[in-house]
């Protein structure tokens, strides 16, 4: 007992649904896979500008001396 039948033009239909989906999967992995790999980078050149950011003195500063104010 047959509930129902899919025509060639159903069945068809399908299988282009099917294909269009695994290619939005598809799609949607390579997107993600990129988006990642940038972010990476991005962190990674952040974090190479911050450290050539930090300046670092070229000597020690000079220690302070007390002057007293000179009478006369």
């Amino acid at each position: 007992m047959v509930l129902a039948k899919i025509t060639g033009a159903g069945l068809a239909s399908i299988a282009v649904a099917v294909t269009i989906l695994w290619g939005c999967i598809l799609g949607e992995h390579l997107i993600v896979e990129r988006a990642n790999r940038e972010y990476s980078q991005a962190m990674t050149q952040l974090r190479l500008m911050q450290s050539k950011k930090r300046a670092e003195p070229a000597s020690l500063p000079a220690p302070r001396r007390h002057v007293r104010p000179a009478v006369g």
